[in-house]
């Protein structure tokens, strides 16, 4: 997205921008490579407010052995998906908490129309309301290359690549000094499935987003740098 772009669209949407700048509410779209992870680290520390991605809740939960964490462990030892429903549950409260007063983040979530219906009547509930849906747009031939390069903390949760944006520490990241690792489904294969399944349950919450008007769209294509300039950009009002 150039800048004369940004500008336009923050013209047309003012009254999606909340007076208090402090606070900000958004979702960040994108398929499987897309970066979104990278960017998501990035927007969060840069604007101090929570990076949340169901994943990462998840984990949190069971770890801290709380009933949500349970329900879920149950869920997940016996090979099954964890449910909507309890999905639903776990980011009501993840969004109930102190940090997300001054906003929050939700990197990859929703990922179906009916997650993000449900979200909604959350956020309605909460008397909330999202400022943007940031949709990093990549073409799918590039997709495949980005992911199997992608290489991820085991302590911290941060991204890195192989090629596109490599930790200085080698095998170790630079933010904590923690091991990076693969995750085994970062293959080819996989990834093409990943992919497949992003444009056919995922890729309509492009569509259910701007008809709501707060869907922006930024080209991933550029360097990871110039993507996030370029969310910032509009997330500054400039």
């Amino acid at each position: 997205m150039t800048t004369q772009s940004v500008q336009n669209f923050i013209k047309i949407h003012q009254s999606n921008i909340i007076k208090d700048f402090d606070i900000m509410r958004l979702i960040l779209l994108g398929p499987p490579g897309a970066g979104k992870g990278t960017q998501a680290l990035s927007i969060a520390k840069e604007f101090n407010i929570p990076h949340i991605s169901t994943g990462n809740i998840l984990r949190a939960n069971i770890k801290q052995g709380t009933e949500l964490g349970l329900k879920a462990k149950s869920i997940m030892d016996s090979g099954l998906l964890v449910p909507d429903n309890l999905v639903m549950e776990i980011v009501e409260d993840r969004l109930k908490q102190d940090d997300c007063k001054r906003g929050f983040l939700l990197d990859g979530f929703p990922r179906t129309i009916v997650q993000a219906e449900s979200l909604d009547n959350i956020l309605e509930k909460l008397n909330i309301s999202l400022n943007f849906a940031i949709n990093i747009q990549v073409d799918t031939s590039v997709l495949v290359e980005r992911a199997v390069g992608r290489r991820i903390c085991k302590e911290c949760g941060a991204t890195y690549h192989t090629i596109f944006n490599p930790s200085k520490g080698g095998d170790v990241c630079e933010l904590c000094s923690g091991k990076l690792y693969q995750r085994p489904d970062d293959n080819e294969k996989t990834v093409s499935k990943r992919i497949e399944v992003y444009i056919s349950e995922t890729a309509p919450l492009i569509g259910y987003y701007q008809q709501q008007g707060i869907l922006v769209t930024i080209d991933g294509h550029q360097s990871i740098s110039k993507v996030f300039e370029g969310i910032a950009k509009l997330l500054r009002r400039n």
